[in-house]
């Protein structure tokens, strides 16, 4: 099993007699291979709303990626894995909420067009 399946998949615990004893199956509900983004084919319009969008939460990533080069620089070697991790792991999911967050406003504004 490669390092972080647990972390990459959700999984249905379910039991069923084999012999003797219970067998635990892992059943797969998401599979990371199958939720890789690509390039969607957009309209002129469409592309015209991400690059907007792209523009309004830019500010916000240009402001964590200063943080995180802050934190970065702030430590030694010996303190970039763990904690540090960490801490840049929560900046970067902030930042993702904050995207999805500007596209859901957005939206609501009329800004952004397409499915809700």
């Amino acid at each position: 099993m490669a390092d972080g399946w647990a972390a990459a998949k959700w999984v249905d615990y379910s039991y069923c007699k084999a012999g003797f004893g219970k067998v635990l199956e892992i059943h797969p509900l998401f599979d990371r291979a199958e939720a890789v983004m690509t390039d969607p084919d957009l309209t002129p319009e469409q592309e015209a709303e991400a690059q907007r969008l792209a523009a309004i939460i830019g500010k916000r990533a240009q402001e964590e990626a200063l943080q995180m080069a802050r934190l970065l620089v702030s430590k030694p070697d010996a303190q970039l894995l763990g904690a540090t991790e960490f801490a840049l792991r929560d900046r970067a999911h902030d930042l993702a909420a904050h995207a999805l967050e500007t596209a859901l406003r957005e939206r609501k504004k009329g800004g952004i067009t397409g499915r809700a």
